[in-house]
């Protein structure tokens, strides 16, 4: 038995009340921490509302760019339009533009309607071909250049259809709103929906989404990402070899070696106010030095690496350095202790134990410049650009785009096909930003050491 049993006064508090019972003042501090609690639920859930419609508006609109029409047809290479001396000698053949392609497309669908049976009122072999891309004959144009043997045989091909007609099977275009575009036609739809009916039409995944370039305003069903996958590509290589480097030995240097005095105190003030700098500031930098001092060449991935690398630097410092003062000091008195040199201790203990976390703010570093737009603007990263850089390193310095860039382009433009396909980069985008954060956790998880 003990003394709270046999004393019965052991529950009240020092004015004879009892401690288990809730007066006013308990009853008015429980209310609000109950009214705080459900203030932080509430902007939890309207966080993630937000965040879910933002995603649904992004998908819904994005999705169906991974999609696209296509009108399969036989087509003749006729030789007497493409190698009218007969020798397949390549300058002669490329000497035919595209325009004398077009004949053919035409001809191969008319033939394939007629064998099928389909006919509209009021179209002609020309008015139906106007349903198929632009870009078409310059995709068979490429084809016969890369095989000039092909002239003379049918070959099968799956030409582009139009953005209208493309639109149509995703509900961006209807008949109602036909009779009103000039760049289309209510007979235009019916066609279409005959040749799907016959199997000429065929609507499926787009793979060249990923590895097609830009195209002009009039083509919008032939825009890809393929050269702004590039671009960022080789922009993000460029920032890993500069800033890992950099700032990892910037940072061992401040937070080991460096005395405590003024200057390292400006620096790191001036640190801190980096990282807090816009990125646009960052662009005009790039700008006045990199392209009118240096004379690098604008649009070129080595301005947007560099200028990338700058902003990200800051973020690597800040994240090396909480990374390293992790590390307990016992490491590196145990270290010193049996005789390592200071050296030693660092890149033998300290800087194994705080790689998790310095990596970590290197990917996150990457992922930021992965999404940044305003910078690479100012270097004219936002020019038209149909032609893919070579290889590494001679394609650092060739014209190139980004995916952000790319998305800010699409959305500058008129047709709906380009909104379409700009909300389809961002999913790509999100999809590369989403897969950094992953490995940044992973390896956080993987490695990360409690003390």
């Amino acid at each position: 038995m003990t003394d709270v049993t046999v004393f019965g006064n052991s529950t009240t508090g020092a004015h004879g009340k009892s401690i288990l019972a809730v007066d006013a003042r308990t009853r008015r501090r429980n209310a609000a921490e109950a009214r705080f609690r459900m203030m932080g639920k509430i902007a939890v859930a309207i966080g993630i509302i937000a965040l879910i419609g933002l995603l649904a508006s992004i998908l819904s609109n994005g999705v169906s760019s991974f999609q696209q029409t296509y009108v399969a047809l036989n087509v003749h290479l006729d030789p007497a339009r493409l190698d009218k001396a007969g020798n397949r000698n390549p300058d002669d053949i490329a000497k035919v533009s595209t325009f004398g392609y077009v004949p053919l497309i035409e001809k191969a669908l008319a033939d394939a309607m007629a064998e099928k049976g389909i006919t509209v009122d009021g179209m002609n072999a020309k008015a139906a071909a106007e349903l198929i891309s632009k870009e078409a004959p310059a995709d068979l144009r490429r084809y016969v250049l890369a095989d000039p043997s092909k002239i003379g045989e049918t070959v099968p091909f799956s030409l582009l259809a139009t953005g209208r007609i493309d639109g149509y099977y995703k509900g961006r275009v209807t008949m109602a709103s036909a009779e009103l575009d000039r760049n289309t036609s209510p007979e235009q739809l019916m066609l279409a929906d005959k040749l799907k009916d016959a199997g000429l039409l065929t609507t499926r995944f787009n793979w060249s989404f990923f590895t097609a370039p830009d195209a002009s305003d009039t083509r919008p069903e032939a825009a890809g990402l393929g050269i702004a996958i590039i671009g960022s590509v080789y922009m993000m290589l460029i920032v890993f070899v500069l800033s890992l480097p950099l700032g990892v030995a910037a940072s061992i240097y401040l937070e080991e070696f460096a005395p405590q005095n003024r200057f390292t105190d400006l620096i790191e003030v001036n640190i801190a106010n980096l990282a807090a700098v816009p990125s646009i500031v960052f662009g005009i930098l790039g700008l006045a030095v990199l392209i009118n001092f240096v004379g690098l060449p604008q649009s070129a991935p080595i301005v947007g690496g560099l200028v990338l690398t700058l902003m990200t630097l800051p973020t690597i410092i800040i994240a090396t350095r909480a990374a390293l003062k992790a590390v307990p000091p016992s490491i590196r008195d145990a270290a010193l202790g049996v005789g390592a040199s200071k050296m030693q201790s660092i890149f033998h203990h300290v800087l194994p134990l705080a790689m998790p976390g310095i990596l970590t703010g290197t990917i996150i570093g990457l992922a930021r410049a992965l999404g940044e737009t305003a910078p690479l603007l100012l270097i004219g990263m936002v020019a038209f650009v149909r032609e893919y850089p070579a290889g590494p390193p001679d394609g650092f310095f060739q014209p190139a785009s980004a995916l952000p860039v790319q998305v800010y382009n699409w959305t500058q433009r008129g047709d709906p096909a380009f909104v379409e396909r700009a909300s389809g980069a961002i999913i790509a985008l999100l999809v590369f930003l989403i897969a950094m954060n992953l490995i940044a956790i992973i390896l956080r998880r993987r490695f990360e050491r409690r003390w």
